[in-house]
This record gives C-alpha cells, sequence and structure tokens, in this order.
C-alpha cells in the first residue's frame, strides 16, 4: 500500500503537514524537491479539509430541553 493510499487520521495528516513545511522552509532545497513537497502538502491540505467538513456534519449540540440536534454554524 502506497502512502498516498493509507488512511491517516486528521492528526497524522497534520504531522505529514508539518514535514512537508519543514521541508519548504529549508533554504537550499531544489525546486523540483519543493514543487513536488509543495503537490503533496496541498494534496495533504485536501485531505484534512475534506475530514473536517465530514466531522463538522456529525456534530450535534444538547439543547435547553436535554434534546440533540445537529449544530449549525448560523453561516447558511
Amino acid at each position: 500500500m502506497s502512502e498516498e493510499q493509507k488512511a491517516y487520521t486528521l492528526e497524522e495528516n497534520f504531522e505529514r503537514l508539518e514535514q512537508v513545511i519543514s521541508i519548504l522552509e529549508k533554504e537550499d532545497v531544489p525546486l523540483e524537491e519543493a514543487f513536488r513537497a509543495y503537490q503533496k502538502g496541498m494534496g495533504i491540505v485536501k485531505l484534512c479539509n475534506d475530514e473536517i467538513d465530514r466531522v463538522e456534519k456529525q456534530v450535534l449540540k444538547l439543547t435547553e430541553d436535554g434534546c440533540l440536534e445537529e449544530f449549525t454554524s448560523g453561516e447558511d
């Protein structure tokens, strides 16, 4: 199973993103390597956004009368 096919947790993806950022922050990184790291980082960001969106849709809030309702941010 390749790295791209493995299912990572959100926390693991944040760690992977930090590794990519550390590569990009180096002053002596070759342009091609920086571009590959950037592409990988953007893919990880998309995975993180997708996971956060998925979790947000599942968040519930407890009302004053003890009932559970789907959480809405009020932006809709």
